[in-house]
This record gives C-alpha cells, sequence and structure tokens, in this order.
C-alpha cells in the first residue's frame, strides 16, 4: 500500500473550480473610467498567470519542473489522525490533520510562489514584488525567486514586521529585500504617513504598495490570495488530500479551515467538495476581523489605493483598519470571490474565533498533538474544537487543514 507521503500522490494537474460553480462568477470591473485596471494586470502579471485568472478550464497541468520542486519543498504534504487531540476532548469520532505546516517554508504559501516565480523567469523577468501580512507569504515569495534566480521585494504589515524580527531576518537570509508598509518607497505610502506616521498598516495597503512598486520598476506583482489562480495552485492540497482518504480508507463529514483571503481554505476544500458533496464545510475567520458576519457581500476594492479591479467579494471595506491581533494573515478585508460566492449561497458556513480562544486552541494542540500550529490555522483548530464540544454524540470524522507551523509566532503565548 502507499503511504500517505509517496511522491506519486502529488498531482500533474491543478483544479479550477470556476466551471462547477453554481452560477458564472461575477466578473472584476472598472471603477475609473480614465483608465483600465483590468488591463493594468496585464503589465504587472506574466502572461501565464493571467490566463489561469480567467480560464474556464477545469484542470491545468502543472509544469514538470515545478512538480520536481515540489517534491523538493515537501509535498505531499502528511495526513495523519489526530488521536491526542481526541483523547483530550473525549471525542468518540475521528479528527484527521492535513499538515502543511510540512513544508520547508512551515505553510501552504509556498504552492503558488513555486509557479509564479517560474512563470516570471520564463518569460525574461528579473524580479518580482509583494506584500505580506504575518510573513508567510513573503518568505514563501523570497524562496521561489532565490530557487529561480529572480529578485524579490516584500512589502510587510508594519505591526507584523514589528511583531516578527525572525520573519525579516529569514526573509534576507533567502536573499529578498523586505520593508514595513506604509513606506516612503510608493507615493501612496508616503501619503498614508503624512497623515499618520504611526499607521501600523494593513494588507490593502501594503497590495497598493507592491502594485505600484512594480509599476514604477518594471517587475512582476506576486498574487498572495483571493485571484482565481492562486486558489487554482493551492488545490494541490485538496487533490492530494483526496488521494491520501483513499489510502485511509476515510470519508470526512466535516471539512475545516481558515480563511484571510481564502487561499489555503479554497485549495483545499474546492477539489474535496466534488467526491464528498454532502460534506459540512466551516471557515473560520477572526472575530476581530469578521468579514462574513459583518463584512457586505459586494463589489469592492482588492487594495487600499484602489489600483485594481474591484471584484465581488465579502468585504469589510477596503479602507478597513483591522484590530492589532497577531494572525497577521486573517487580517484581510475582503475573501475570494469564488468562497464568497459559496458563502453566500450556504453551502460553505462560517465560523468567527477571537483570539484568546484561539490561543488556548493552540496551546491544547501542541500539548496533545506536538504541533506549533499558525495563528492562523489556530483559528481552524479553535473551530473544530468547538464542534466536538457542540456536537459529542456525533462519531464523524472532522478533517482540518493546518495551513502552517507558528515557530516564528512564539511572541502570541506572551500576550
Amino acid at each position: 500500500m502507499l503511504s500517505t507521503q509517496d511522491s506519486s500522490i502529488i498531482p500533474n494537474e491543478w483544479y479550477n473550480i470556476v466551471p462547477d460553480l453554481p452560477k458564472q462568477l461575477p466578473p472584476p470591473v472598472d471603477r475609473d473610467e480614465k483608465k483600465s485596471s483590468i488591463q493594468l494586470l496585464n503589465q504587472i502579471l506574466p502572461k501565464a498567470i493571467l490566463k489561469q485568472e480567467f480560464t474556464f478550464q477545469k484542470y491545468t497541468k502543472i509544469p514538470e519542473e515545478v512538480q520536481e520542486i515540489y517534491a523538493q519543498i515537501g509535498r505531499p504534504t502528511p495526513l495523519f489522525r489526530a488521536k491526542g487531540l481526541e483523547k483530550a476532548l473525549d471525542y468518540n469520532g475521528k479528527i484527521l490533520l492535513k499538515y502543511e505546516g510540512a513544508t520547508i517554508t512551515g505553510s501552504h504559501k509556498i504552492n503558488t510562489a513555486i509557479p509564479q516565480a517560474f512563470y516570471t523567469r520564463e518569460e525574461g523577468s528579473t524580479g518580482v514584488v509583494t506584500e505580506t501580512g504575518a510573513g508567510q507569504w513573503g518568505t514563501a515569495t523570497t524562496v521561489a525567486a532565490s530557487l529561480a534566480g529572480i529578485t524579490s521585494k516584500i512589502f510587510m504589515v508594519k505591526i507584523s514586521f514589528n511583531q516578527k524580527p525572525l520573519r525579516k531576518q529569514i526573509i534576507e537570509l533567502y536573499g529578498g529585500e523586505i520593508v514595513p508598509s506604509p513606506s516612503r518607497e510608493t507615493k501612496f505610502g508616503t501619503e498614508i504617513l503624512s497623515r499618520n506616521p504611526d499607521h501600523p498598516g494593513t494588507l490593502g495597503i501594503a497590495i497598493s504598495e507592491a502594485v505600484e512598486y512594480a509599476l514604477e520598476h518594471d517587475l512582476k506583482y506576486m498574487l498572495g490570495s483571493v485571484f482565481n489562480s492562486v486558489l487554482t495552485h493551492q488545490s494541490v492540497i485538496g487533490l492530494e488530500t483526496e488521494k491520501q482518504l483513499e489510502i485511509l480508507g476515510e470519508e470526512p463529514d466535516v471539512l475545516i479551515g481558515c480563511v484571510g483571503g481564502g487561499s489555503n481554505f479554497g485549495g483545499f476544500v474546492f477539489p474535496l467538495m466534488r467526491k464528498f458533496k454532502e460534506t459540512k464545510i466551516y471557515a473560520s475567520t477572526a472575530s476581530e476581523v469578521p468579514k462574513f458576519s459583518k463584512g457586505e457581500y459586494k463589489y469592492d476594492f482588492v487594495d487600499t489605493a484602489k489600483i485594481l479591479p474591484s471584484i465581488k467579494m465579502y468585504s469589510l471595506g477596503s479602507d478597513y483598519v483591522p484590530e492589532k491581533i497577531y494572525a497577521g494573515g486573517l487580517r484581510y478585508h475582503g475573501a475570494a470571490p469564488s468562497l464568497s460566492m459559496l458563502v453566500n449561497s450556504g453551502r460553505i458556513n462560517s465560523s468567527d474565533m477571537p483570539e484568546d480562544k484561539v490561543i488556548d486552541a493552540l496551546k491544547l494542540f501542541a500539548r496533545t498533538q506536538g504541533i506549533v500550529a499558525a495563528p492562523e490555522s489556530g483559528h481552524a483548530i479553535a473551530t473544530a474544537i468547538d464542534y466536538v464540544k457542540n456536537n459529542t454524540d456525533q462519531k464523524e470524522t472532522i478533517l482540518v487543514n493546518v495551513s502552517g507551523h507558528g515557530l516564528m509566532d512564539m511572541s502570541i503565548f506572551q500576550r
């Protein structure tokens, strides 16, 4: 029998959910009559990424070199049973974990960074620029760029930049350049700082700075989440999980993942929804950034400067400044259009988790499973614990996507 970590489990195609959605996905729109933000994407994205962004093709072949690098960086990631957590909760069902913290960068973000850097190099561009919240995406970008032989520059949300000095060090170790956002390296960042020199930063501001910098310096912009091409790349998580479940002879009753912009969640859940049609699904968000419970399902801007197109999604507003929670990856104001549509239709449930409850869940998880999970992943774990406590008579199989490890996030336990 195959091991659930056998390299043959790595898929050779990505899955795109758009053709399988219950209705057509609302397209991005321009809000500026003088210039097209959609046309702007042609300047800052590799052609292959742009094609994947707007395609209705269900499957896209993964380039062989990308497949090889996937194996090099730790794919397939393990799927295993959380017996320690089950025992601590006195749960008669099963809790299964898909552990993305096993990649070399410690999170799922590398799954899309690798192909984006690969396509950038193939088109002859010399470097990439992007934003990062908690730092996982910035780390993945610099690793992917380094492996592709191109440069990388990262605008990191200032509050996370200050909270997480080790992220700055590892990004520089991999050859990346990192600056806190808002910064004085862009016009938009300078404007923000002129109004508020102590602004903590947001992902919306950092995205604006990265896009502006890419345009000014003829670099390619790396998409970290929200966009469909990113969720397509992340489908390796769910596609691997599907094969691993077959090996283990398991079928999930409940799927749980955390949501910032929606990339790890969509990559995990979307491929599994095709086969397990009756499965209950929970998208776990931060109570401090309640995009699904208090946001609106509407057209809104991806970034605060309103440079990129407006997309239909659940949003708290592109100018929203979230609380300074430690889970920086969940501070984004919106969510992927495909995920937003499925939440709006009722197919996917949302679950808000406050930071104090997440910290308790992370501690219990570490002491029962031996894994220090990322603060973002802690929201999914907290939702799973709540589900078990509220369904004590059930013997369901709960499958949780642990999107990354938290070994660089130990400061959260001092709060």
